[in-house]
């Protein structure tokens, strides 16, 4: 066979050379040959479409490709489709060999891909056996066993196709006039040579129908049901719906007096036995009398009474008895009236009665109603038929009426109905003062009470002295008194101020109070008096006058008289000696030092016979506790020495602080001032 494509290949190209005067070309020679192949299947008498030979030649040639190449692609086909070659049967005549050997190539490839081999047979097979396996093998994809999948399109190989595969160098499906072309259900790539599935279900081109969706697979696609079957059917794998039998899967809820009968989607109940006549069968099949006396249409004639029977019923003629409201007359023929508001006890229970045919209707006195199911008159509940519209406050409901009351701190007003405010502080709930307001009353209290926790009407006198702030509110001693309180100062050397809280000191020198001999001079301090007499020590006079009381920081000072010739007294550096006195109190806070003394003195400059000494301040004797110090500083042209109580004291403390104002040339004492400070801290703050 491919002898025949050689051969024709062959004239092809050397005819073309030689007749190139025919109006007909090889092509179309060719390609009429063909088409009468694929026609009759018969290529031995062919009309011929030109005298020229070679235009003959190439028909009988093509026809006999084409059909050797149908033989061939019906042994592929057998093999793909059954998996053997047993149906081609061995004979002489060339197209079952051809297609039996077709076959049997295509099972080589497809062994060959089962056992993870190479397409290309090593074997030294023909040429076109070569083809037919290699196409075989790669055809087949490795995880399918060759079958088409449900809904897609099954795949066929020609012959042509196959050698073209070979000769396409590269094409990935089949080769067309020396141009790669795709299967049904591919597209070619960019690369103009490999073939890829085509997405019907992205582009739209399938066929599904609605309530389907699609699902591509490769080289086609297939449809699958989305929408639910419904209640009693399922979806088969022909993707339809069939009807599910309940009975026959035991999925029915039957009774066991009920068979099952199936239905399209659902199933029925129906009974096993049949009731007979006078009973009715229920929804589980059992059998109920029929109450044939309650049916619409009586079964017993009139003046006949119905009696109900497992089955059936009978019928008893009754005798004459009277409805409610009627009574057998006297020959109990027949039922008369009853006339139930005669007699002095009526039914209406003393309200208005009137008699009715076969009944009555009591005529109800005032906050009262008649009830017509118990046919008496029952009382009106005023307070829950008008709430908040009949009293103001409270309604209380009595028999045929109602009564109106007030809430605590009101009374009810003249009709009955309103409330007014009750004027409490008219009883004298309070023990001091009494407020009234709207609904209530408020105590209070004077100056210096407070109203009490526990009845809130009683006045409790304010112990001020207890107050957090009662150690402020006197300056020495707080006592509490009803209502008020009072201050106190010490026994002696106070006296209480205007305003009743302070403490005053008082000046015994200025109100000649004091104990003092004329010798001595009264010197004030703050809760008393120091009797002082200070006397020159020798070689040293008093400087100035010194008067009864002492009101002067500087009111004692003995300056240096040396006798002539006196070399000693001359020698002697200290010029003056001076007494002063002070009256400090015991600081309750102290947060900084407190300056209680100025020593002044004049600037070298302003000294004769000196050569700009320089002053220096210390302290000699008397600092208790270390609680004073003297520091030096410039004010107006003077040098002053500061002296400062750095800590505190608590009085009563008396003491003599000795200073000493040095004056100071070339390192060395020249002359010095003694002054003597005579310290009284007093008891108090005050």
């Amino acid at each position: 066979m491919d002898l025949s494509v050689i051969v024709l290949l062959s004239l092809c190209g050397f005819l073309r050379g030689q007749e190139t005067t025919d109006p007909i070309s090889l092509d179309d020679c060719c390609k009429d040959g063909k088409e009468r192949g694929q026609e009759s299947q018969d290529c031995t008498s062919l009309p011929l479409i030109s005298e020229s030979t070679t235009c003959r030649i190439a028909q009988e040639q093509c026809c006999t490709a084409v059909l050797e190449d149908n033989i061939c692609t019906s042994g592929i086909n057998v093999a793909k489709d059954q998996g053997s070659c047993d149906a081609l049967l061995s004979s002489s005549t060339c197209e079952t060999k051809t297609a039996k050997t077709c076959c049997e190539c295509c099972l080589l490839g497809r062994a060959a891909q089962e056992r993870g081999l190479s397409c290309d047979l090593t074997l030294a097979v023909w040429y076109q056996c070569g083809l037919v396996s290699r196409a075989c093998c790669v055809d087949r994809s490795p995880n399918s066993d060759g079958k088409p999948a449900p809904g897609e399109n099954k795949q066929t190989w020609k012959t042509s196709e196959i050698r073209a595969f070979d000769e396409s160098a590269g094409c990935s499906q089949s080769c067309f006039n020396g141009s790669c072309a795709c299967l049904e259900g591919y597209k070619l790539k960019a690369d103009a040579k490999t073939c890829e599935d085509i997405n019907e279900c992205l582009l739209g081109s399938h066929h599904c129908r609605g309530g389907e969706r699609c699902i591509n697979t490769l080289g086609s696609y297939r449809c699958q049901r989305v929408i639910s079957c419904g209640t009693g059917y399922e979806l088969t794998d022909n993707n339809k719906c069939e009807d599910i039998d309940e009975c026959e899967t035991g999925t029915h809820n039957c009774g066991a007096e009920l068979e099952c009968q199936n239905t399209a989607g659902s199933f029925r109940c129906r009974p096993r036995v049949q009731c007979g006549l006078g009973f009715i069968q229920d929804a589980l099949g059992s059998c109920i009398d029929i109450n044939e006396c309650l049916s619409v249409t009586g079964p017993c004639p009139s003046g006949h009474m119905c009696f109900n029977t497992v089955g059936s019923y009978t019928c008893q003629r009754h005798s004459v008895t009277c409805g409610r409201g009627y009574h057998l007359n006297a020959d109990g023929s027949r039922c008369v009236d009853i006339d139930e508001c005669a007699g002095p006890d009526n039914s209406c229970d003393g309200h208005g009665c009137i008699n009715l045919v076969g009944s009555y209707r009591c005529e109800c006195r005032a906050g009262f109603i008649f009830n017509s199911i118990s046919r008496s008159c029952e009382d009106i509940n005023e307070c829950r038929n008008y709430p908040g519209r009949l009293c103001a406050h409270k309604c209380e409901n009595i028999l045929g009426s109602y009564k109106c009351s007030c809430t605590m701190g009101f009374k009810l007003a003249a009709d009955g109905r309103n409330c007014d405010d009750l004027n409490e502080c008219e009883s004298s709930p309070c023990s001091q003062e009494c407020a009234n307001v709207y609904g209530s009353y408020q105590c209070y209290c004077r100056r210096g009470y407070q109203l009490s926790d526990a009845d809130g009407i009683t006045c409790e006198d304010i112990d001020e002295c207890a107050l957090p702030t009662g150690g402020h509110i006197c300056s020495y001693r707080c006592h509490n008194t009803p209502g008020s309180f009072l201050c106190t100062c010490p026994a002696t050397g106070y006296t209480l101020a205007p305003n009743g809280r302070s403490c005053q000191d008082i000046d015994e020198c200025v109100t000649s109070t004091h104990s003092c001999s004329e010798s001595e001079s009264c010197f004030n301090i703050q809760g008393g008096y120091k009797c002082l007499n200070f006397d020159c020590p020798a070689n040293y006079r008093r400087s100035g006058d010194t008067r009864p009381r002492v009101d002067r920081a500087d009111f004692i000072r003995c300056v240096k008289s040396c006798q002539p010739n006196d070399i000693s007294c001359m020698l002697n550096p200290i010029l003056s000696f001076s007494h002063t006195a002070i009256s400090l109190p015991t600081f309750r806070e102290f947060n900084k030092p407190e300056e209680i003394v100025f020593l002044r003195s004049p600037t070298p400059s302003h000294l004769p016979h000196m050569d700009s000494p320089e002053i220096v301040y210390d302290i000699l004797e008397g600092n208790v506790q270390n609680s004073f110090d003297i520091i030096k500083r410039l004010d107006h042209g003077m040098i002053v020495g500061v002296v400062r109580q750095v800590k505190p004291l608590v009085g009563p403390v008396s003491s003599v602080l000795k200073l000493a104002m040095n004056y100071v040339t070339n390192g060395v004492v020249s002359h010095r001032n003694i002054i003597n400070v005579h310290i009284y801290v007093s008891e108090f703050w005050f």
